[in-house]
């Protein structure tokens, strides 16, 4: 067997004794994923120092920016679930209406929310309002979580300034308008295939009811230390919405002001998912904190009830990125790259094979994009009537096909709506699978319209 077979071979394997080892021998998910990604470096011949670098390269980066973005995430939503504003949400978003409509309201506020947003900053942020309308209404959390998880995930996947297709716009020298509009085309349909059809098809599989006073969004019972204002609609709401409106801004700021200057400098800082979280944070602790009437010890203390919770999911997900970087420093995406070059099918369909074997060995879709872009990009020049903003479509939709145990968002879902693997698999993986073959049928239409 040639050394390319056994790394894919191993590759498998490896995603396979991941599975048994948490669903079979009920071992800890971060315990599992550390053997796994130990375990496949080692069989690939690395040396055991090399193993533990990879480890630790992967686990590191990671959590150097997901770690904070959950924690400032956990804190901000505990601090509108202490101060009454996520009830003051849920109250004015969803009233009185039908528990049937719950799915498409909360897809399409998604959809919205997730524009500027990128997913991990906006699912862990929006949470909290997944545990109160699931309490309010007395419904799965999965009847709200699902959709929410949908919506933002189809803005993340399709439409700059998310990493994936930004990467690719830049790759294909797309127009970013255009690929805007084209990526609105496919997301419509998408939002409502993923979020409200298929919310209620899955719900089949939703399982017993997760525990709505546990997970990392428990009620908090903390009263006001003295008399306060009323909480507001206004601050609670501008309290979510901080976070996507700074990055917006930083995003607009950074491509309209010079780099280097002091206002470039100072619209990066806003781009950026910590400081703005941060900013949001310092912002609810006066509005919806200490205006609410509580001491400053007790906001710490409901930002406290959240982050006690969260740390078991951090872990996870720092061995997750370890498991990725395993499969990159083993060769598998260079494998993958070096057999695509040849392959004789269209641009487009090639772009979303690429994009979707290498999300599928790697987790990530970033890594995905980048390396298939790579490979796509030169038959640009050969052919110039093909579309660069149908070709960035197209690659950023591979880029979310499939995703499963070595993807932090996998995890992420799984822990935070207190799943079992099994029904990971058959709502968060399966969503993004349809997600991923919606896409390349729209780009596949528009190709054959334009």
């Amino acid at each position: 067997m040639s050394g390319e077979v056994t790394s894919l071979v191993l590759a498998g394997v490896a995603v396979v004794a991941l599975i048994l080892l948490i669903t079979k021998a009920k071992l800890n998910p971060f315990l599992a994923l550390t053997i796994t990604a130990l375990g496949l470096g080692l069989a690939n011949g690395l040396t055991p120092g090399e193993v533990v670098d990879a480890f630790k390269d992967g686990l590191g980066s990671t959590l150097g920016g997901t770690a904070p973005t959950i924690g400032l995430g956990v804190v901000l939503g505990s601090m509108l679930l202490g101060s009454g504003g996520a009830d003051k949400i849920v109250d004015s978003f969803l009233g009185q209406r039908p528990v049937a409509w719950i799915p498409a309201l909360i897809t399409a506020a998604a959809v919205i929310i997730g524009l500027p947003h990128l997913f991990d900053v906006s699912f862990v942020m929006l949470a909290p309002l997944v545990y109160t309308v699931a309490r309010r209404r007395n419904v799965h959390l999965l009847w709200v979580g699902l959709p929410l998880a949908a919506g933002l995930y189809v803005s993340h996947g399709l439409l700059p300034p998310h990493p994936s297709p930004t990467v690719a716009v830049s790759a294909y020298s797309a127009n970013t308008g255009l690929t805007i509009a084209y990526g609105l085309i496919i997301a419509i349909p998408t939002a409502i295939v993923c979020g409200p059809l298929f919310t209620r098809y899955a719900q089949r599989w939703f399982g017993p009811a997760p525990d709505l006073d546990g997970g990392p969004a428990p009620v908090t019972d903390i009263e006001p230390q003295k008399p306060g204002k009323p909480v507001s609609l206004a601050l609670a709401l501008i309290s979510v919405l901080l976070p996507p409106v700074l990055m917006l801004i930083g995003t607009i700021g950074t491509s309209n002001t010079a780099e280097g200057s002091a206002p470039y400098n100072v619209f990066e800082a806003l781009n950026d998912s910590i400081i703005s979280l941060l900013i949001a944070v310092l912002f609810a602790f006066f509005a919806l904190g200490l205006r609410g009437g509580f001491s400053a010890g007790q906001v710490s203390k409901m930002s406290g009830k959240g982050l006690s919770a969260v740390g078991p999911i951090i872990l996870i997900l720092g061995a997750g990125g370890a498991l990725k970087q395993m499969f990159t420093a083993t060769g598998v995406d260079a494998i993958i790259a070096d057999h695509a070059a040849g392959w004789s099918i269209p641009a487009v369909a090639l772009a979303w094979v690429v994009a979707a074997l290498l999300r599928i060995c790697l987790g990530s879709a970033t890594v995905a994009t980048t390396a298939a872009t790579g490979i796509v990009a030169p038959l640009l020049v050969a052919d110039p009537t093909l579309s660069p903003e149908l070709l960035v479509l197209a690659t950023a939709s591979g880029s979310v096909m499939l995703s499963h145990v070595n993807d932090s968002g996998f995890w992420l879902f799984k822990e935070y709506y207190q799943l079992t693997v099994k029904q990971t698999f058959r709502t968060w993986t399966l969503f993004l699978c349809i997600q991923s073959v919606i896409g390349l049928i729209g780009v596949l239409v528009l190709d054959a319209l334009i």
